[in-house]
């Protein structure tokens, strides 16, 4: 007699409560147009609307979550030419940033803002910063204030782009917006080393800025001298007189990857801006080999002084020694405080089969839980080029990673559904 309720119960846990607590659904965007290179972006005043990008000109709008989206592309006199950075203001404005290759001018002479005010339905033709001549304007990245929606933007300058002329240079350069991307400020150099122009180790690029808790603007770099940092604590006026160290970055941002036709490590910066006790800490996630060209890894540091001084490098993968793990991304969830790092892993293969894998830290970067959210692996082919970054939004426990896949030749850009109910079900006390 006993066992009748008990067995009942157990259907019932079978039936409702493992469902509910389901793995990370994966989402296919979008396999048209050959997309790759993604960036995705969560409205914080309604984290059902996310926007994404990929190259060339490809945008995408999800109004319930990320389950569904609608694929358009963009268009502009100043040119669509790639690294898309997608981003929504304090007033639920969309805006992707781009490179440019305008109808009058020179292939990537400027950075364009194109903005829409209707939830991605239309769009304008665009603002830009950065033009000077001939000289190329590269990979760029912004954040807004909350509290003001200024927006700050930094990128790479090339005297020119590919060069091995000793005498031509690369530079880091930050410009804002104080009027919802209408108009840009001068542009002003803000790493004091330059590097060179071939778009590799010895080149200045990967520059991410983010915003600290009162309006503070932080920013790292890597080049010639390893990662280096950056901040203005007025609005971007006027930065340190020398740049911050803080790390050799071993082998360099340019890394090999087998059966990858490019890869690169540069940094990412965030800041917690949250009401948790890791507020104003400071974050840097890269990947290098420093441990070998065939066992690339995850990297994180962080400063709890405003930058001035930063942690070691602390591994974020946690698999044994030789596999790889790359192209890395992450965001700070500025409710909660929580981290989340995104990368490509190769640890459950002896082939160049690739997961998408998630590493989260609650407790300010000091322990990471890892976690695999692709459904399955792909394989790339060494020649099909999958762009220089995935991408992660992340707010108030909506999470959603976006990354490229390649499938039978054709290449697709997915998010998942990251269900953190089911992280706490399977590891209650990690990472804690």
């Amino acid at each position: 007699m006993p066992m009748k309720p008990v067995f009942f119960l157990f259907l019932v846990w079978n039936i409702y409560i493992i469902p509910a607590f389901a793995q990370h659904t994966n989402v296919m965007i979008s396999n048209i147009n050959s997309p790759e290179e993604p960036s995705i972006y969560i409205n914080h005043k309604n984290t059902n609307q996310l926007i994404a990008g990929a190259n060339i000109n490809n945008y995408y709008v999800s109004n319930d979550g990320g389950l569904t989206w609608t694929k358009k592309t963009l268009s502009s006199t100043n040119g669509v030419w790639g690294d898309p950075c997608m981003m929504i203001d304090t007033a639920g404005a969309l805006y992707f940033f781009h490179l440019s290759n305008p109808n009058v001018g020179n292939w990537i002479d400027r950075i364009v803002c194109q903005k829409s005010t209707d939830g991605g339905n239309t769009w304008n033709d665009g603002t830009y910063m950065g033009l000077n001549g001939t000289k190329a304007q590269d990979k760029e990245w912004t954040t807004v204030d909350p509290t003001n929606n200024n927006i700050y933007a930094t990128w790479t300058q090339f005297d020119s782009y590919g060069s091995s002329n000793s005498n031509d240079s690369s530079i880091i350069l930050f410009s804002r917006s104080t009027n919802a991307g209408a108009s840009w400020s001068i542009p002003t150099r803000i790493s004091k080393k330059g590097g060179n122009c071939t778009d590799s180790d010895n080149t200045v690029e990967g520059a991410v800025p983010t915003v600290g808790p009162n309006g503070e603007i932080y920013v790292s770099w890597a080049g010639p001298l390893g990662i280096m940092f950056d901040k203005s604590t007025n609005g971007g006026l006027t930065w340190l007189y020398n740049d911050i160290f803080v790390d050799p970055m071993p082998g360099g941002w340019d890394i090999s990857i087998p059966d990858i036709d490019r890869c690169n490590g540069m940094p990412i910066t965030c800041c917690d801006r949250s009401n948790g006790p890791y507020k104003g800490t400071i974050y840097i996630n890269w990947a290098d080999q420093r441990n070998g060209p065939t066992d690339t890894d995850i990297w994180l540091s962080k400063s709890t002084d405003g930058g001035l001084t930063w942690s070691p490098a602390k591994r974020v993968n946690d698999d044994p020694p030789g596999k790889q793990q790359f192209f890395t991304w992450m965001t700070v969830d500025q409710v909660t405080g929580y981290i989340y790092i995104v990368f490509y892993d190769r640890r459950n293969y002896n082939n160049s089969n690739t997961d998408v894998y998630m590493a989260m830290s609650k407790d300010g970067g000091e322990n990471f839980l890892n976690f695999k959210i692709s459904e399955s692996p792909f394989l790339p082919d060494g020649y099909t080029f999958f762009g220089d970054y995935n991408n992660i939004t992340a707010y108030n426990n909506v999470v959603r990673p976006i990354w490229t896949r390649l499938q039978n030749g054709q290449l697709s850009i997915w998010t998942a559904l990251i269900n953190l109910d089911y992280l706490n079900l399977i590891r209650p006390n990690a990472y804690q």
